[in-house]
């Protein structure tokens, strides 16, 4: 199912975008959920990333910590 939005665009980023849809001959609707998309995803990854490195750091820093954290978890498991 499709949502209805009111968009406001720069100028110069509407008429590049229509320049390019008539060039690559495909709907700017098209175009724009495409390109949508593709920066939900690239924003994904970047939290993602984030995350990870704050992972990481809290490993780095409390290597027993989080060794006693698996440890329990492994227990838990077996159990």
């Amino acid at each position: 199912m499709s949502k209805s939005i009111l968009l406001k665009v720069q100028d110069d980023i509407f008429t590049e975008t229509n320049n390019l849809t008539k060039l690559i001959k495909i709907p700017r609707n098209l175009y724009i959920n495409k390109a949508l998309s593709f920066y939900n995803q690239l924003y994904k990854r970047k939290i993602l990333k984030d995350k990870l490195k704050k992972e990481i750091n809290l490993v780095e820093t409390n290597p027993l910590e989080v060794l006693e954290e698996f440890e329990k978890i492994e227990d838990d498991n077996i159990e």
